[in-house]
């Protein structure tokens, strides 16, 4: 027998979006199940039965946002997406503090959609890697196996994804990465010349404040080109 579909949970309250987002997902393969306000959203994600959540931030009962964090805390490496009419910089933001690892502005298109959805997928199905060693990045000792990077005796935690980009900035110091380059090896989107996201500004972002007043002069941004560390 072959391995089972992966399940994907749908938190969405309109209908017809729900409908059409699970159609989709089953065309590919998936085994998806929806849900029409927070609350069941929340107990079916910390039921076990999912592999990935696919959640809007305007629902019933809880917020997206406050469903996402429920679900952060217990369910430390279940990929969540979020899906919402809400794309301002500040919405974006709150959607990665909660915890959310992508998040997708309506209108989308189906084939972003389900790009975003399977690169999440893979990170979180595929064999462990074995643990990597530690890097500095500039005054920063960053250690990926407990994902979290010091200095001075404090310490900041990061996500798996924040460690992803610190690693390909460290070892392109000096040199221009791309958005696009970014794109494909942290978040292993193969189409990803052909999708238009600000996730990965939104993820530098998010990086900088963890980084603190160095934050900007360690990852520069390059206006029209990328991202550059050194």
């Amino acid at each position: 027998m072959g391995e089972r579909p992966l399940r994907i949970l749908v938190v969405e309250d309109e209908i017809a979006i729900q409908r059409g987002l699970c159609d989709v997902l089953a065309y590919h393969g998936f085994e998806p199940t929806g849900v029409d306000d927070g609350e069941a959203g929340l107990r079916e994600g910390l039921s076990g039965s999912f592999d990935l959540v696919v959640l809007d931030v305007m629902l019933p009962s809880m917020s997206g946002f406050e469903v996402c964090e429920e679900l952060r805390a217990v369910e430390r490496e279940l990929p969540i997406l979020m899906l919402t009419a809400r794309g301002s910089e500040e919405d974006v933001l709150r959607g990665f503090r909660a915890g959310a690892d992508d998040y997708v502005t309506k209108p989308f298109s189906i084939s972003e959609l389900v790009a975003r959805v399977e690169a999440l997928l893979r990170r979180t199905t595929r064999r462990a890697e074995p643990p990597r060693e530690a890097f500095d990045f500039g005054p920063f000792r960053v250690d990926p196996e407990q994902r979290s990077m010091a200095r001075d005796g404090s310490s900041e935690d990061l996500t798996q994804r924040e460690v992803q980009l610190l690693s390909v900035l460290a070892r392109e110091r000096g040199r221009i990465v791309s958005r696009r380059a970014l794109l494909a090896e942290v978040w292993e989107l193969g189409c990803a010349e052909r999708i238009e996201t600000r996730t990965v500004d939104m993820h530098i972002a998010k990086l900088r404040r963890k980084l603190g007043g160095d934050g900007h002069a360690l990852i520069a941004t390059i206006r029209g080109e990328g991202y550059r560390f050194g």
